[in-house]
């Protein structure tokens, strides 16, 4: 009778154990898209909105644009990949512009969302690339640039 005792304790230990392991995996690959919002005119048409995601998607897909964003982050390494022009052809898969909203002391506006996607695990990757890539934002539409850090 004891035998089977210790033999049901080890298998549920083993259960809970990789029941464990499976959640953590799992929540870790998850998909966790990470942007930047940005508000725009509550009074702009929808076409024009549409064709301001058109436009700044375009020009943020530019190789140039992607290039300098892979090698002030430092994708290659952090991606382990053999150059920066794959890690620019990465983002740029993962780039998306989208309207959404933004909550404004003024409460929710329309606004842009400017990101990438991409895993949980890699949150803090994404989370530099997306701020990254405003400074480009802020200089196709004219903006004053975003604060830095230091100030």
């Amino acid at each position: 009778m004891q035998r089977w005792i210790a033999v049901s304790v080890v298998a549920v230990l083993l259960l809970v154990g990789g029941g464990a392991f499976a959640y953590t995996h799992h929540r870790e690959n998850r998909e966790a898209p990470i942007w930047v919002p940005l508000p725009i005119n509550p009074e702009l048409s929808a076409e024009k909105r549409a064709q301001i995601v058109k436009e700044l998607k375009e020009k943020l897909s530019e190789r140039e644009i992607l290039m300098n964003v892979s090698k002030d982050v430092g994708l290659r390494k952090k991606w382990d990949l053999a150059t920066d022009d794959e890690a620019a052809q990465e983002v740029g898969k993962r780039l998306f512009v989208k309207l959404g909203e933004a909550d404004t002391a003024m409460g929710k506006v329309p606004a842009l969302h400017i990101g990438v996607t991409g895993k949980q695990k890699e949150q803090k990757v994404l989370g530099e690339i997306a701020v990254r890539m405003m400074d480009d934002v802020s200089k196709i539409l004219g903006l004053a640039p975003p604060p830095s850090k230091g100030s």
